[in-house]
């Protein structure tokens, strides 16, 4: 007998599907050699059909991070922590951070820049952060009340690194 499941389960395990199958990636790049995973080119990645740039706003739980600079001494400091994304009038997010390191609470604000696709931004004030050359954050898909996958690529000190964040949100925090 055939099982039909809701779009938003299915949604859910792609997500973990996705997170799971570059994990297993990435365990095997450290284990075979200390190179970076390259990262994968843009128009490969996803990005959310017609992004609502209003609805994505609010705070988001950290609930699985993966990427090809995430190994395990970085990976047991990373507890869960939040992002915030403020939206402002000229369409860009104050993106705040919230993170427990070494018992403290950290904060770290940088700013979102929209770029002619919608869902897709750049970090405003490049400048500010030595060695970093390029950011790009995408947007890969999110129903804006429970769940979110974003893709972040930065050039740095002509490296170039990739993550791919999965978002929670708690529908109070809205």
């Amino acid at each position: 007998m055939p099982v039909f499941l809701s779009p938003e389960v299915m949604a859910r395990g792609l997500l973990w599907l996705g997170l799971v199958l570059l994990g297993s990636l990435q365990a095997q790049a450290q284990d075979s050699a200390p190179k970076l995973i390259p990262a994968p080119l843009l128009i490969k990645i996803p990005l959310q059909p017609d992004f609502q740039d209003d609805q994505f706003q609010g705070k988001w739980y950290v609930i699985g991070v993966a990427g090809n600079s995430i190994n395990t001494e970085k990976r047991a400091r990373l507890k869960m922590y939040t992002t915030t994304y403020k939206l402002k009038d000229n369409h860009s997010y104050e993106v705040t951070s919230t993170l427990i390191r070494n018992q403290r609470c950290d904060h770290w604000i940088r700013t979102f820049v929209p770029s002619s696709l919608p869902g897709q931004f750049t970090l405003g004030n490049i400048k500010r952060y030595l060695g970093v050359q390029n950011y790009t954050v995408r947007v890969m898909t999110t129903d804006y009340n429970q769940f979110a996958m974003v893709f972040f690529k930065k050039f740095y000190k002509n490296q170039e690194y990739f993550k791919i964040t999965l978002y929670d949100q708690c529908i109070d925090d809205k």
